[in-house]
């Protein structure tokens, strides 16, 4: 067939097009589905307890993942920066992932234990009390409102029916799990075991 011929036949060009990306796809993503490195958590990866796994949902909430990626490449500039590159091994009972590529802030995926607690206060009441230079908004209600817990059982239910290790425990417990807990103390116990697991193998 002439190079030609397909170039003003929208059909067939369409056609093509639609081969040539299955086929991509099919190469990039099937070796990955098998591969026992991309599917395999870390040794020592555990599900996310109640109050950190809220923490992740107000994280995505409030819309952080939209600023800050938490993938690190293996590129010299990025391990430098941010520490160990990211590996598949660490998301495994993610969902969804929070990878990212933009970054109008820092990445975050080696994060955890990098400041204390009282720092991601100050910081998440008022940004510019800590980074004067910052362009990131304030969250201040975060520290009036009350983790509502009654679907928390229900998320760690949904979650170990796609695969994350919950169990009976963790799921009948949860609610009692962050009782009584402000949405800035879920937050920042989610953002504080961030990348901490793989970091600490430096």
């Amino acid at each position: 067939m002439k190079h030609d011929t397909v170039e003003k036949n929208v059909g067939i060009m369409i056609i093509l097009i639609i081969v040539a990306i299955s086929f991509g796809t099919l190469v990039e993503l099937v070796p990955l589905m098998f591969s026992k490195q991309s599917n395999e958590p870390i040794a020592g990866l555990k599900p996310l307890p109640a109050l950190e796994l809220e923490g992740r949902d107000i994280y995505i909430r409030e819309g952080c993942n939209n600023c800050h990626s938490q993938m690190i490449r293996p590129l010299r500039a990025e391990t430098e920066r941010y520490g160990h590159y990211s590996v598949a091994g660490e998301f495994v009972y993610d969902h969804p992932f929070l990878w990212g590529s933009k970054r109008t802030g820092p990445d975050l995926a080696r994060v955890g234990q990098r400041y204390s607690d009282d720092w991601h206060r100050a910081h998440m009441y008022n940004p510019r009390d800590v980074v004067p230079e910052s362009n990131m908004p304030a969250f201040p209600w975060l520290f009036d409102q009350e983790v509502n817990g009654a679907r928390t059982g229900a998320k760690m239910a949904a979650l170990a029916k796609v695969g994350v290790p919950y169990t009976p425990e963790d799921i009948a417990g949860a609610e009692e799990a962050v009782a009584g807990k402000k949405e800035i103390d879920a937050l920042i116990a989610y953002l504080q075991q961030l990348g901490t697991l793989l970091q600490a193998r430096r």
